[in-house]
């Protein structure tokens, strides 16, 4: 698997989980993180992101997303 891929993968995964934890469906997330720029934050820490696990990586994106709505 390339580079890209994985990290496509990994994107998908973060969509997936982030969906299932919040009762949003897939379109929703999608067009929140796109809002945000949440894809381009865990394309951009996709190397250190992809190391941790599935909680810590919702927490991040919580955490990414609420400080991208107090900033708004």
């Amino acid at each position: 698997m390339t580079e890209s891929e994985k990290k496509l993968v990994f994107v998908s995964f973060c969509i997936e989980e982030y969906k299932t934890l919040h009762g949003m469906n897939g379109r929703s997330v999608a067009d929140l993180f796109e809002k945000y720029g949440v894809t381009d934050y865990l394309l951009e820490h996709y190397s250190v992101l992809h190391s941790f696990g599935r909680e810590a990586i919702l927490n991040d994106i919580d955490h990414f997303v609420n400080a991208r709505r107090n900033d708004a």
